[in-house]
């Protein structure tokens, strides 16, 4: 009998390295469905609508070996920081001032979920009147995409945060500045690299829909070129390449999200 418990022990002990290959097996398995479905799809659409994962594999390879595709990279790359550096800071900023000054936070946050709401597209022809063709209506357009949900997060987990911070930063006679800075914003990390990881995808977005509509390099444009020429290898491997750039970023933001909320639970 007492040989069970043993053996369940050096069971456990074998399966301990599988802990890590159960956060790896199942990306990989969805991975491979994925490609299935994708493949599945191309042989299904027999007018040749999508390209093959094979197709597309070998384009992407041919594009990572061209100077031209890095040239593009650079650009979107450029644009893209910029916008979320920008947004990160203005978002994080306006949050706090519309969190401490209340009224005129309940009265500009329906306006910001309105503009937020609107499709962007139809005030990106003001943009280029504004900033002209080239990267700073990209960075505004990346902007207008990723501000508003980094400033409405920052404001709600002001909001919401414990009086008890507040209270404290009172008591130890902080500045306004000193308590956003010592106190506050400190209290509200898990919700600003929540809001961080959403600014990072709609930036992007922004970004690349800019890039699309008005613009002469980046990798928008060139897919668009690629779509006007019909070449559909080009503009698969194009969208396979910022997908894993997407992914691997926003999983790294995700685990960085994770790690945070589990350190303040921790205390």
């Amino acid at each position: 009998m007492a040989s069970k418990p043993l053996a369940s022990k050096a069971l456990s002990s074998q399966t301990l390295p599988g802990g890590a290959l159960r956060n790896i097996v199942p990306p990989i398995v969805l991975a491979l469905v994925l490609i299935l479905c994708w493949q599945g799809l191309h042989l299904a659409t027999a007018s040749g609508a999508i390209s093959s994962p094979a197709a597309t594999l070998a384009r992407l390879v041919v594009l990572m070996g061209s100077g031209r595709f890095w040239l593009d990279v650079v650009e979107t790359g450029t644009a893209f920081a910029w916008a979320l550096v920008l947004s990160i800071v203005l978002g994080i900023g306006l949050g706090v001032v519309l969190a401490l000054l209340r009224p005129v936070g309940e009265v500009m946050e329906p306006i910001l979920v309105t503009f937020y709401s609107l499709p962007k597209v139809t005030l990106y022809p003001l943009v280029l009147l504004i900033f002209g063709l080239g990267m700073p209506a990209k960075v505004a357009f990346g902007i207008m995409h990723g501000l508003v949900p980094i400033t409405l997060l920052t404001r709600n987990a002001i909001t919401q945060l414990k009086p008890v911070y507040l209270r404290t930063a009172k008591v130890m006679r902080l500045s306004a500045f000193e308590a956003v800075r010592s106190v506050v914003l400190p209290a509200i990390i898990p919700e600003l690299v929540a809001g961080i990881r959403i600014g990072f995808s709609l930036s992007l977005l922004g970004v690349l829909i800019g890039e699309m509509f008005a613009s002469k390099r980046g990798l928008g444009f060139t897919a668009v070129n690629a779509m006007g020429l019909g070449d559909l290898d080009t503009i698969m491997a194009i969208g396979v390449f910022l997908a894993l750039f997407a992914v691997l970023a926003n999983g790294g933001l995700l685990s960085l999200e994770r790690a945070i909320r589990h350190r303040s639970a921790g205390r």
